[in-house]
């Protein structure tokens, strides 16, 4: 009879031995690479063309933090397939810290439901690291369009279904998911008209071609020179910029929410002390008066979140737009 102290190793206290020694063992080697961390240039890869929302976040953030981690932080676009390109290439670097993803939530949250097949999976490849921004989109009308406000836009639109044309920045884009909300929250009936990209929306809009769209930012100059009208904020939030013009949810469509959040990721399996310390040097960097202030004139609001908070935002907004996505049978085509 074996004595119930014996010192005789059982097989699974073997392997539980062996994968506590592996865990202390990670651990120390994480806590290593962070005191070491960064000996070179750290490469933020944004998944959109210059000068838009996305690339002036990155380098709004990129300076401070160059300073705060002692090493250039050099931003890098690439752009194309609403930010699936850049969003690859990102999931395919080394986990080590030193390849960071810009972009905005629509390529983690959005695109798995856009898209058949990738040649990625930006949920399981793609780890959250700090959320840097709540970018709104604004209803616009063209400036020859009956409708000042959103009811009126809504009960024009009921009274001729179908007649009506709203412009997006493209299929599956931010703007698309709001008007497609906006339809279905409304109970309404207008056309959709793709561009490539906002710019040239904008551009129709002004000139009358189409009658609303939902705005990225990029036209609340033009709003507040009159050559647009800005009749309503599709967030469940009032902009600062506009504290008079009400929000979709005030106006009567409850909930209707169509933000966007734009934030930071890195490969799966870059250690955690890497990942927490890049999370708090970015939250200081979002606290500062002249970054809130220039995000705030993008059209959105400095976000600083924990890494699980900006997961679980990520993962609420997945489940909010794929419901519209299937609702209303949208595709990336």
């Amino acid at each position: 009879m074996t004595p119930r102290n014996s010192s005789r190793a059982t097989p699974w206290r073997l392997a539980a031995v062996a994968a506590t020694t592996a865990l202390l063992a990670l651990g120390s080697t994480s806590a290593a690479l962070a005191q070491s961390w960064p000996d070179k240039p750290v490469k933020v890869v944004v998944g959109f063309p210059p000068g838009g929302a996305a690339d002036q976040i990155a380098r709004l953030v990129s300076a401070p933090l160059a300073a705060a981690l002692g090493q250039p932080v050099v931003v890098e676009n690439r752009a194309g397939a609403n930010g699936n390109i850049a969003g690859e290439a990102v999931a395919k670097s080394a986990a080590d810290g030193y390849t960071l993803l810009l972009s905005s939530g629509g390529m983690v949250s959005v695109n798995p439901h856009l898209y058949q097949r990738l040649s990625f999976d930006p949920v399981k490849d793609l780890t959250p690291v700090a959320s840097a921004a709540r970018v709104a989109v604004y209803l616009m009308a063209s400036p020859s369009f009956a409708a000042n406000d959103a009811r009126a836009l809504i009960a024009q639109a009921k009274a001729n279904p179908g007649r009506l044309t709203y412009g997006s920045a493209g299929n599956g884009s931010s703007p698309h998911l709001a008007g497609e909300m906006l339809k279905s929250q409304a109970g309404i009936f207008t056309v959709h008209v793709p561009y490539r990209g906002a710019a040239p929306a904008l551009n129709d809009l002004m000139g009358g071609q189409i009658d609303y769209y939902f705005d990225p930012g990029i036209g609340l100059a033009h709003a507040r020179a009159g050559r647009t009208k800005l009749l309503a904020v599709g967030s469940l939030k009032r902009s600062p910029l506009f504290p008079d013009v009400p929000t979709l949810d005030e106006v009567g469509l409850k909930g209707f929410d169509a933000d966007s959040v734009f934030g930071f990721y890195a490969p799966t399996g870059t250690p955690p002390a890497v990942i927490n310390k890049l999370n708090a040097e970015i939250n200081k960097i979002l606290a500062t008066p002249s970054v809130k202030e220039r995000i705030i004139a993008l059209g959105g609001e400095a976000m600083p979140l924990s890494p699980a908070e900006f997961g679980k935002r990520v993962q609420d907004d997945s489940k909010r737009f794929g419901a519209i996505i299937r609702e209303r049978g949208i595709t990336a085509e």
